[in-house]
């Protein structure tokens, strides 16, 4: 008798070396079910699944933006629960290694599930004649790259994680695993990916409305997946290469969506790129969703996460307004700048121009001195009305929010284009002559004007019909520096992006891009000195802290720090695995600042 997929569900939540996990001991599995397509078919989507689960998701949610300048715990959540007090060590930088959200194991669930599939369905080509070799190409493409995502998420949040690349399939199979340094996993996701984008479905072999389009991971989803490896890899080990190769990479995406665009009946002349127009944007990408600028976006029939977090964090009955998080008043300055300049850009006095639809979009405008503000962005069903004034939070029902979680969308591979175009510019030395400075202006700008173009297309779309004139002016920048340019880039990415997961791992690559000495090949505990962390990021990070910014600054001294603790729990059942070194772990490390 087969066992099903859902045995799978219940049963592996693989962490790097527990085995107090119940796993199938038998033979079953092997024997029984692996015989069809079918099978295949239901291993993938059970790893898709697990992947856009809630437990997946509240993490994507915070490890993305909580530790940065665009949420804060809502104050007026005073139950005292797991939640809240994980929160607040997060927020205090005082993470216990028992924190609920310093955990892994959901995502090497998705990376079990991911590797099952990749060591059996080969097999399945020998027993069904409907299961052929593009099948299973297919099928092998989606499953490294799923893989490769959530080591990409595991990297960036625990930064020493063990790297597995075989099954579990039974409980007699050793657990034991050491970490693996970061460079040697971004190294090996980057060539799997370059290895399988040419076997992947292209999006263009579904229909416009079709959902595998955007909830499969496309040669479009792997191409913008690769393009972000390479952009963390750049930024981290300073490589113009990388920088050159995510530039490549993007130019394949944003080609590709252009191939896919079919004018539409009020498109009178194309589009330079198709995104949704700014009076469409909100509807499109967070209320019908899978819109067409949408690249790979998990496909959710309850994505409660959302709900408890942004809207309301405990019932039906709870009082609206009370998820665990709130935005951050950079997102509701009261008198946003009426257009973008030079001056407003580099002030971060407020973050959008009143004729920026998304400064709607993103919170419910508040009331006279409130220091928070509800978010508005993915919550909300209601469409964006046109510069108006809105307090009310239009109710849907608790826990009923089958949003999608968006991972990349073409705005978001426009934006990494730019900002590895401006970490190509070269600095000007001081002793350069003349005739140097202008050859050095003429290379830097056949790289920034590109790249500002990216920015104004992005910042330009989101505009009303009417205001198109306040976009982004090349004359106005031309002047930037690099380092100007840079914060362009970021201002612009948390325009486009805020709630959804992408903040901190902006803050990351721009701290990395900033210091020196960063041994990515070594993991941690291993490390005699720890490279100190740069202060302008920091800045960035704490500015919407109050009174408290001073001390998380003090307390974020180096590279560690910007890291999750390894799950104590693991630790005392694998010796192998050694803890963050900033971290108390037993009784074998001290906390220290």
């Amino acid at each position: 008798m087969k066992k099903y997929i859902s045995m799978f569900v219940a049963s592996l939540m693989l962490v790097s070396c527990v085995d107090t996990i119940i796993l199938p001991d038998d033979k079953t599995v092997d024997e029984d079910f692996w015989q069809t397509k079918g099978d295949v078919a239901s291993m993938v989507s059970g790893a898709y699944a697990v992947m856009a689960s809630n437990d997946v998701l509240t993490r994507l949610i915070i490890w993305g933006d909580f530790r940065t300048d665009e949420v804060l715990r809502n104050s007026g959540v005073t139950d005292v629960s797991a939640t809240t007090q994980a929160l607040d060590e997060i927020a205090a930088v005082n993470i216990q290694t028992t924190n609920m959200f310093a955990t892994w194991s959901q995502l090497y669930d998705v990376i079990n599930r991911c590797n099952i599939v990749l060591e059996r369905a080969e097999g399945v080509m020998m027993i069904d004649p409907n299961y052929t070799l593009g099948d299973y190409q297919v099928d092998r493409s989606q499953m490294l790259a799923l893989r490769a995502l959530c080591y990409f998420y595991l990297v960036r949040n625990f930064r020493d994680v063990p790297f597995i690349t075989e099954a579990y399939m039974n409980s007699s199979q050793s657990f034991l695993r050491e970490q693996t340094a970061p460079a040697t996993i971004i190294d090996q996701c980057i060539a799997d990916l370059e290895g399988c984008v040419s076997t992947a479905m292209s999006p263009r072999s579904y229909g416009t409305g079709e959902w595998r389009r955007v909830g499969w991971l496309t040669s479009d989803g792997i191409n913008a997946l690769l393009a972000d490896l390479y952009l963390w890899r750049a930024s981290v080990t300073h490589s113009a290469a990388d920088y050159r190769q995510c530039v490549a990479i993007c130019d394949r995406v944003i080609a590709s969506k252009k191939a896919q665009h079919i004018r539409g009946r009020n498109e009178l002349t194309e589009k330079e790129y198709p995104l949704a127009d700014a009076e469409d944007m909100y509807y499109d990408l967070f209320v019908s969703q899978n819109a067409e600028e949408s690249i790979f976006e998990l496909q959710n029939r309850s994505n409660l996460p959302l709900c408890q977090f942004y809207y309301k964090y405990k019932s039906a009955s709870a009082t609206a307004g009370m998820g665990w998080l709130k935005a951050t008043p950079i997102f509701a300055a009261a008198a946003p700048h009426s257009v973008y300049n030079a001056t407003t850009i580099l002030s971060n006095s407020a973050l959008f121009s009143s004729s920026d639809m998304r400064y709607y979009a993103a919170c419910f405008i508040p009331g006279t001195g409130e220091d928070s503000y509800d978010i508005r962005k993915m919550i909300c069903e209601v469409d964006v009305p046109a510069k108006v004034t809105q307090k009310t939070r239009e109710a849907y029902d608790y826990g009923g929010r089958d949003h999608n979680f968006n991972i990349y969308r073409l705005s978001d591979v426009m934006l990494m284009k730019a900002e590895a175009m401006v970490q190509l510019a070269e600095e000007t030395p001081e002793t350069a002559t003349d005739e140097e400075k202008a050859e050095i202006s003429a290379r830097n700008e056949a790289l920034l004007r590109p790249a500002f173009n990216m920015v104004q297309a992005v910042n330009t779309r989101a505009l009303h019909a009417e205001n198109q004139a306040d976009s982004l002016k090349w004359n106005t920048f031309k002047d930037f520096s690099k380092d100007q340019f840079e914060q362009l880039v970021m201002q612009e990415r948390m325009r486009e992006f805020c709630f959804e997961g992408r903040r901190w791992y902006d803050l990351l690559r721009y701290n990395y891009r900033h210091v020196q000495g960063v041994d990515y090949g070594t993991i941690l505990a291993d490390q005699s000195t720890l490279v100190r962390n740069y202060d302008e990021m920091l800045t960035l990070m704490t500015r919407q802290r109050g009174t408290d910014a001073s001390g998380v600054k003090a307390k974020m001294a180096n590279e560690a720090y910007l890291y999750m603790p390894i799950p104590n729990s693991d630790i005392l059942v694998c010796p192998a695995l050694k803890q963050n070194p900033v971290y108390k772990s037993s009784n074998d490390f001290e906390k220290s600042y």
